[in-house]
């Protein structure tokens, strides 16, 4: 049973439906909103509606932008030799926060989930590959382009990296990515869980002929953490990562 009438309640409902906001949060902004200046709440009706009008995914990387190329990809300064995958684009902007990291990205938008059906071809792996043939690296067959009906993530249906053909070099995303160049380094920072280490061995599997080295982001202990604290997974992956000093 709705606690209010209308409008009010819409909103809560509206605002409770968001990742992050519970029904009391969502009550609390709705009141809010009701006692905030009209041209408040006209900002940010408009805001949202710009949002969803301008905003758009790089052809080429898969990150938000609001005109394709993204900023990124079209910097000129940007160390093209290297190739950073995330599974979402707020992560670029977490690695970007670094100030460490001076190459290219590229979004899967998601990770391998047998259990919820996300498999590789429901993410951007067929564009990462047709990135790096590009550059005479590999290419993909059309398995990855067409959902299978059984076999599994592992299973033959799986995508087999090729020698680029050429066909394929014909394509003008390809012909720009000729002028700079190849991809050396693929660094995999994925989320460290079971679906980001699934995904990671996958594409580490499909990107094992190619000659491009692969990496994946190191893992262990935070700065100024006690390892009392520490999860045994966590710990665990700080041994297996050790180095010498």
């Amino acid at each position: 049973m709705a606690l209010y009438d209308g409008a009010l309640q819409n909103v809560i409902d509206a605002f409770a439906a968001l990742p992050g906001i519970g029904p009391k949060g969502a009550q609390r902004v709705a009141f809010y909103l009701l006692s905030a200046d009209d041209s408040q709440v006209q900002n940010l009706a408009e805001s949202i509606v710009e949002l969803k009008r301008k905003i758009r995914f790089c052809d080429i990387c898969g990150n938000i932008c609001e005109s394709s190329p993204c900023a990124i990809c079209s910097d000129p300064r940007r160390d093209s030799t290297q190739l950073c995958v995330v599974q979402e684009a707020k992560d670029v902007m977490t690695i970007e926060g670094t100030h460490e990291f001076h190459g290219l990205y590229h979004v899967l938008g998601g990770a391998i989930n047998p259990m919820s059906g996300v498999r590789p071809q429901d993410l951007r792996v067929a564009q990462l590959v047709k990135r790096l043939g590009s550059h005479g690296a590999l290419t993909i067959d059309e398995s990855m382009s067409t959902p299978q009906s059984s076999g599994g993530i592992y299973s033959s249906a799986a995508p087999k990296a090729s020698p680029a053909s050429a066909d394929e070099s014909q394509d003008p995303q390809g012909a720009a990515m000729r002028d700079v160049p190849p991809v050396q380094e693929v660094i995999l920072a994925l989320n460290p869980d079971i679906e980001g280490d699934a995904t990671a061995t996958y594409l580490s599997g499909l990107l094992s002929s190619t000659g491009i080295t692969v990496t994946k982001l190191a893992s262990g202990l935070p700065v100024g953490s006690d390892l009392e604290y520490a999860d045994e997974m966590t710990l665990a992956r700080a041994l297996a990562g050790r180095r010498r000093v």
